[in-house]
């Protein structure tokens, strides 16, 4: 029986032609189900906050749901965060380029869906901090916590009576957590 070989991000990126909805890890397709309302309506809310800040300070590109970012390569991981940050530093954070972004975005934005895991948001995670990602967020609306995850290994949960900040990232962004699950109701 031959075994399938692994996947790159190339072709990944061609079968995104033909509306298919994957990430690749370590060159295996991973399936990624679209998210419902609450997941769109918080998603779409805390990327127009980061781009309102972003912008108004020159810092980068923030970028939307389904960008992906080559994590690794040989073999490849694509992951597609809900909202994403890449400081001007890097040229994708001053040029959008045509395909996948190579290298991992500065921040990174996860927001669970009723059918994802924590586990598997957390993996996530550590793929885009092993691969130089400086900040997670992994907004949970089910037990309304976001678990912020830093490049040097710190996880932090924050309620709805905390302060969600950039910290080195975003210096100066400020949302309250409680503010932020209002708008997934």
């Amino acid at each position: 029986m031959a075994v399938p070989h692994p996947v790159t991000a190339e072709e990944l990126e061609r079968m995104g032609e033909q509306d298919f909805d994957f990430e690749l890890v370590s060159g295996k397709l991973v399936p990624v189900t679209p998210g419902g309302g609450q997941h769109g309506a918080l998603a779409l809310w805390l990327g127009a906050r980061i781009l309102t800040f972003v912008e108004a300070r020159a810092l980068g590109r923030v970028y939307a749901a389904e960008t992906g970012y080559i994590l690794h390569r040989d073999p490849d991981t694509v992951r597609a965060p809900d909202v994403s940050f890449v400081s001007r530093d890097r040229p994708a954070g001053v040029r959008s380029p045509r395909g996948f972004i190579p290298g991992a975005p500065d921040l990174a934005v996860e927001v669970r869906s009723p059918d994802d895991t924590i586990k598997a948001l957390e993996a996530k995670a550590r793929d885009y901090l092993g691969a130089g990602t400086r900040l997670v967020w992994i907004v949970d609306p089910q037990s309304r916590q976001i678990r912020v995850h830093t490049d040097d290994g710190q996880v932090e949960v924050r309620s709805e009576a905390d302060v969600l900040d950039g910290g080195e990232v975003l210096p100066g962004f400020a949302l309250d957590v409680a503010q932020v699950f209002a708008q997934g109701e």
